[in-house]
C-alpha cells in the first residue's frame, strides 16, 4: 500500500467530528467513548447526534471542554435511580435485575426524563399528535435547559447536528446551529421515538426520531466541503452480527439490534465509496482527461482525507430484548467503562495517523470493536449488501468476554 500512497502527511492536524447514534439507555456507552476523547485532549470539532445521541451531543456542544465528561455524568444520573436490590455478579441475577430495572421504567417512566400518560392512548379516539403516545417526553425539556448552555451551543463554538424525521414529508432533516437557532426542542425532535414518544414540534412543522428513516448521522458530516483532513469518530450502538438465537428474548434482541443497526456498514461503506469517486474525478480533472473535464467544478471536489474509525458496541451477556428501556446506575455504569475501554484502543492504535493513503483514495475505513482494530484497504465497489461488516466481525471471532445475549441462562 505505502508504494502507491499519496504524499497527503498523517501528521497534517485533522477536523474532529464525532457522531452519536440513537439507542436509547445504550446511550450511556457515549460518556465512556467521549471521556476517553477528552482525556486524549482530541476534541470535536462538529458533534452529531440521532435521538440519545442527539441529547448526549447537545450536553457536549453546550459545555465547555473541561466540564463536559461531568455534565454527560450528571444528565444520566438525573435521569436514573438508584437501584435495589444490588445487581450481583453472576448472569442470571444479572438479567433479572435488568428486567426489573426496564419493568420500572415502562410502569413509572424515568425521572427528568419521560412520565407515563394517565389514560392509555388506545383509549384516547383521537387526540393532537403531540399528545398521542404512552410517554410525556416535557420532563426532557427542562432537562435539557439544565445541563445544556444553548446560549453556548448557538455562540457555534463547536458545530452541532441533529437528526429529525419530518412527519409530514417523512425525510431525514438536519437541525445545524450553523444555519438556526437550536432550543430544546430541536434536541427533543431528534429523540421523539413512536409510539412511545410524541411527535415534536418545532417552527411549526411536527419530527419524529431521526432514527426512524437512518440512526447514523454520516451523510451530513460528510457532504460538507472545507475540511481538507476529516477525522470522523462514529459510535455505534447497534451490532447487526452474531450467532442464531436460541431464545425467544435472544430472537427479540438480535431483530431489534438487526432492526436498529440501519445497515450502517452498508452506509460508511456507500459514504467511503462516494469520498473516494470525487477525489477520483479530481484525479481525471488535473490529469486532463476530456470526459472529466465536462464535470463541473464543485467544492467537494477538491482534495482532502477521510478517515472513518467505525466503533462498535458490543454487549455483555445479561442484555435484555428492552435494554435499551433499561436505565439501571449499574448498567449505564458497564456501558459507559464499554465506550471508553473501546475508545481508548481506537486512540492507541491511532490508524488515521499511521495508514498511509492509497493514492487512488480519499477515504479510509477503520472498525474498533472488543479492543481489536482493523482498516479495510479499499471501500466495496461490487455490492450493495451488509458483507464487508459481517467479514470484520467474523475476522474478530466470539473472543472470551464477547459473549451475546443468546449464550447468557434465562
Amino acid at each position: 500500500m505505502a508504494a502507491r500512497s499519496l504524499s497527503r502527511p498523517s501528521q497534517e492536524k485533522p477536523s474532529v467530528a464525532l457522531t452519536l447514534q440513537g439507542g436509547g439507555a445504550l446511550g450511556a456507552y457515549h460518556i465512556g467513548a467521549y471521556q476517553a476523547l477528552a482525556e486524549h485532549n482530541l476534541h470535536p470539532d462538529w458533534v452529531a447526534g440521532i435521538s440519545i445521541g442527539a441529547i448526549n451531543s447537545a450536553i457536549i456542544a453546550g459545555n465547555r471542554p473541561e466540564d463536559r465528561v461531568q455534565r454527560l455524568t450528571a444528565l444520566w444520573e438525573a435521569i436514573s435511580r438508584p437501584e435495589l436490590p444490588a445487581k450481583l455478579a453472576f448472569t442470571a441475577w444479572q438479567t433479572w435485575h435488568n428486567i426489573a430495572s426496564n419493568a420500572e421504567a415502562l410502569l413509572f417512566g424515568q425521572p427528568n426524563f419521560f412520565t407515563p400518560r394517565l389514560v392509555n392512548p388506545f383509549l384516547v379516539p383521537r387526540a393532537a399528535p403531540q399528545e398521542v403516545s404512552f410517554y410525556d417526553t416535557a420532563p426532557m425539556l427542562f432537562t435539557l435547559q439544565r445541563f445544556a448552555d444553548f446560549s453556548l451551543i448557538n455562540s457555534r463554538q463547536i458545530r452541532l447536528s441533529l437528526g429529525a424525521t419530518n412527519l409530514a414529508t417523512g425525510n431525514l432533516e438536519f437541525f445545524d446551529n450553523h444555519r438556526q437557532t437550536i432550543g430544546p426542542e430541536h434536541v427533543l425532535a431528534s429523540g421523539s421515538l413512536p409510539p412511545g414518544f410524541p411527535a415534536t414540534d418545532v417552527e411549526g412543522k411536527l419530527y419524529w426520531d431521526g432514527g426512524c428513516v437512518s440512526n447514523t448521522p454520516l451523510d451530513t458530516i460528510v457532504d460538507d466541503p472545507g475540511h481538507p483532513r476529516l477525522l470522523v469518530f462514529l459510535i455505534d450502538l447497534w451490532n447487526p452480527a452474531g450467532p442464531p438465537p436460541e431464545t425467544i428474548n435472544a430472537v427479540l434482541w438480535r431483530a431489534k439490534q438487526i432492526q436498529y443497526a440501519s445497515r450502517t456498514a452498508h452506509d460508511i461503506d456507500a459514504v467511503a465509496t462516494k469520498v473516494n469517486l470525487r477525489h477520483a474525478v479530481r484525479l481525471l480533472k488535473a490529469a486532463g482527461v476530456p470526459e472529466a473535464a465536462a464535470v463541473p467544478e464543485d467544492p467537494v471536489l477538491t482534495g482532502r482525507r477521510l478517515d472513518i474509525v467505525h466503533i462498535v458496541y458490543r454487549p455483555s451477556a445479561d442484555q435484555i430484548p428492552n435494554s435499551d428501556a433499561e436505565f439501571s446506575r449499574s448498567s449505564i455504569a458497564e456501558r459507559r467503562e464499554a465506550g471508553y475501554r473501546d475508545m481508548r484502543a481506537a486512540l492507541a492504535a491511532a490508524p488515521w495517523l499511521h495508514q498511509d493513503m492509497p493514492a487512488h483514495l480519499g477515504a479510509l475505513v477503520h472498525r474498533v470493536e472488543l479492543g481489536k482494530v482493523s482498516t479495510r484497504p479499499e471501500p466495496n465497489l461490487h455490492t450493495t449488501t451488509d458483507k464487508p461488516a459481517a467479514d470484520l466481525t467474523a475476522g474478530l471471532g466470539w473472543l472470551p468476554g464477547a459473549v451475546s445475549p443468546q449464550s447468557s441462562p434465562r
